[in-house]
């Protein structure tokens, strides 16, 4: 997720990837517990320019071809999370709760590791832009990060602003599907102790941890695994995981999804989230059968 230089037309975004897509997938036939939650989803907008398909047209990915491609289970018991540079203690409590929310949403322990200074990223993997210093995710991904034989991905966090590619202005996380590592910041997250912060950095972790899952970005609801090329785009979307990208979890965890929504929902609630704690409560009454005979 991120922003590259320079703006493209949404247009041409409609023109390479069809409407017609994002309606198929959404026609797709799935577990029946994810159907009942179809209802609660929007259908994806389609995209203004400047908005992440505007510039990176995506054809989507649909539950049989994941389930195709990620033979369950994956294995892993715990997710790594390092800590990259300095942070103020208000933002070290927003990591402790994004790690509570990391294993509430995945279902796994989240282990941190022994923090690293700044001072380890060599100068060729950093800039000056806008008046600060920015960290090349790339260089992290491949030299800091790899996850060890029983976990199920390495990820870190960090407070520097981040930036993926030279032609691109920043990036708000990157994860590598194939290696199992992802990094994300919380530079743009806005201040700490604020309810924005906390969603903001919430949202990113789970965004960037469910693409080590093989999850692709959703294009057809609004969606916690939507791509975001600004904040404004990134607010808007939930975060929480559309029917289709749920079950791909589920597919891949063998999670229990009412168990899970309950857990989301606690900590909605204990962190006064509430338009969030009302979906969770609801998802949990509808995947676990409530008011549909059981089906």
């Amino acid at each position: 997720m991120g922003v590259r230089i320079g703006v493209a037309v949404a247009a041409l975004a409609a023109a390479a990837v069809p409407m017609d897509r994002a309606a198929q997938l959404r026609a797709e036939k799935i577990d029946p517990r994810f159907e009942r939650l179809r209802d609660l989803h929007a259908p994806k907008r389609p995209p203004a320019a400047g908005d992440w398909l505007a510039e990176h047209p995506e054809r989507g990915q649909s539950v049989a071809d994941y389930v195709r491609e990620h033979p369950p289970p994956m294995r892993g018991k715990s997710i790594e999370l390092l800590l990259l540079g300095d942070f103020t203690p208000p933002e070290r409590e927003a990591v402790r709760l994004t790690a509570d929310y990391i294993e509430r949403f995945f279902g796994l322990p989240v282990r941190q590791l022994e923090p690293m200074p700044l001072g380890r990223v060599p100068q060729a993997a950093r800039r000056n832009r806008f008046g600060h210093e920015q960290i090349l995710t790339t260089w992290v991904l491949r030299e800091m990060l790899a996850p060890s034989p029983d976990a199920l991905a390495a990820i870190a966090l960090t407070a520097a602003d981040l930036y993926p590619d030279p032609s691109w202005n920043f990036v708000f996380g990157q994860a590598s599907l194939t290696r199992r590592v992802g990094v994300w910041s919380i530079f743009r997250n806005g201040e700490p102790g604020d309810p924005a912060f906390l969603r903001r950095t919430l949202q990113t972790a789970v965004h960037e941890v469910s693409h080590m899952l093989g999850i692709e970005h959703c294009i057809a609801y609004e969606c916690l695994m939507n791509g975001s090329n600004h904040q404004a785009e990134k607010d808007a979307r939930p975060i929480w995981l559309c029917p289709l990208c749920l079950e791909k979890l589920c597919h891949a965890l063998a999670c229990d999804p009412a168990a899970r929504f309950e857990k989301l929902r606690d900590f909605a609630h204990r962190h006064l989230l509430a338009s969030d704690e009302r979906y969770f409560a609801e998802a949990a009454r509808r995947v676990s059968g409530a008011g549909h005979g059981g089906d």
